[in-house]
């Protein structure tokens, strides 16, 4: 499997043309002993500029009519990560991206996550950038995906889970 890095799948939303849509599953993206903006939020300081650049391409994209979702499956009570990204996504929204919620609780009993329940970006319903990480949650980078079948039950799963999320602005954990 090959794998391109996080630089390389953001320029994918240089050659997108409607939607981008993120599924996020994990309850903890820290990377042990990694010092950066969340170790520094739970220390106490709050710094979002390591954002910029990402919050940039929202404006870029979503200035251009496209639309950039994600819907964030949590478990509550939340991890002290989840807290962190809830405190921050103000800074995504405001970049112009549509976020929601939904606790792990409220999933449908028979829900099966397609990709073996790793995150993934969907481009277009047309193409998925899956996620991989290491054991202790270093992302390794994506596997593009275009095989058909496999999009479209990626694209049945957004669809469910974007109609059962709650939007960030009414979402209180």
């Amino acid at each position: 499997m090959e794998l391109i890095s996080s630089a390389e799948r953001n320029q994918l939303f240089e050659s997108f043309t409607h939607d981008a849509f993120h599924l996020e599953l994990r309850d903890d993206y820290s990377v042990p002993a990694e010092d950066g903006p969340y170790e520094s939020w739970l220390r106490g300081t709050v710094d979002n500029s390591f954002m910029v650049p990402w919050t940039q391409l929202m404006k870029r994209v979503t200035g251009a009519g496209k639309t950039v979702r994600r819907v964030r499956v949590v478990t509550e009570p939340h991890s002290p990560y989840i807290q962190w990204e809830y405190t921050t996504a103000h800074v995504n929204a405001e970049a112009g991206e549509s976020i929601r919620w939904l606790p792990r609780h409220k999933l449908h009993e028979d829900l099966v996550f397609p990709v073996e329940g790793n995150d993934w970006w969907l481009f277009d319903d047309t193409l998925l950038a899956l996620g991989h990480f290491d054991d202790t949650g270093r992302v390794l980078g994506s596997e593009v995906i275009d095989d058909p079948e496999t999009v479209a039950e990626c694209v049945r799963v957004r669809d469910l889970l974007w109609a059962s999320a709650t939007q960030h602005s009414e979402y209180t954990p």
